[in-house]
């Protein structure tokens, strides 16, 4: 009797686990959105970056927030700006430090960064803190001419100032033309920076850089010269749930409206 009273019990809670497991397997869980870093205002928050292949010392500036130039000289990097993988970038200045001079070209940088003082952590929290720099009231005119659209298509999303979207978003379809908005280098093309799918940089002189994302196939290569117009890429959605061309212009590192600079349709 006792045996029986035993088995029966075994079998309900045999039967309870089942039912539990069975619950939790039916359940499809929610897919998590897709979080484009173009979409976001935040900027580093690691005092150091560690370099990845494939990065370049344009893409971590943009990926942090930073002026290429802050970054070259807080690590004493000099043009044309070679970076190597395992390489520790700062990405904070480091405090109570007069600026140091860039490294002559040919000088190799520091191979390891000394491990952030009381000092560098209190200087990290107030630059994070702080305001980003506000973008110029009127466009800044650029030495190397007016800027065209890089697609034809509308605009679905806008830039915000306060950095909650970087740029502005063009809807088309897959494998439509995306051209370079103005003429430049190419100084980053990749999937690298999360959040923005296949991706090209380009420098277009000293203050501005421009970003075309969630490209579907990209035609051109680091160090490629483009001109005004030309085609760099066939758009996609890779990166983001919608076919579309996620369109930036940072000048000196700092985003501006894409809109303000591109001619009124």
């Amino acid at each position: 009797m006792h045996s029986h009273s035993v088995n029966r019990t075994t079998g309900i809670v045999v039967v309870l686990a089942l039912v539990t497991l069975a619950g939790a397997c039916g359940g499809i869980a929610p897919k998590a959105p897709i979080k484009e870093q173009g979409l976001t205002g935040r900027g580093p928050e690691a005092p150091t970056r560690e370099v990845r292949t494939g990065d370049t010392l344009y893409s971590i500036a943009w990926e942090s927030g930073r002026d290429y130039r802050e970054l070259a000289e807080w690590n004493r990097i000099a043009p044309p700006y070679v970076i190597r993988p395992g390489q520790v970038l700062r990405l904070y200045p480091p405090s109570g430090s007069t600026p140091r001079p860039a490294l002559r070209s040919g000088q190799k940088p520091a191979p390891k960064l000394e491990a952030p003082t009381a000092r560098d952590k209190a200087a990290r929290k107030k630059s994070a803190t702080q305001k980003p720099e506000t973008a110029p009231a009127k466009p800044v005119a650029a030495k190397f001419g007016p800027w065209s659209w890089p697609v034809d298509g509308s605009v679905v999303e806008r830039f915000t100032p306060n950095g909650s979207n970087k740029g502005i978003g063009i809807a088309g379809k897959k494998s439509q033309a995306v051209h370079a908005a103005a003429p430049g280098t190419v100084v980053y093309q990749g999937s690298g920076l999360r959040g923005y799918g296949e991706l090209i940089i380009i420098k277009h002189d000293a203050d501005f850089l421009s970003a075309y994302a969630h490209n579907d196939k990209i035609l051109v290569k680091e160090g490629n010269v483009i001109r005004r117009g030309q085609k760099i890429a066939e758009m996609g959605g890779s990166g983001t749930d919608r076919v579309k061309l996620h369109f930036e212009i940072r000048h000196r590192g700092t985003p501006v409206d894409p809109l303000a600079y591109l001619p009124k349709k």
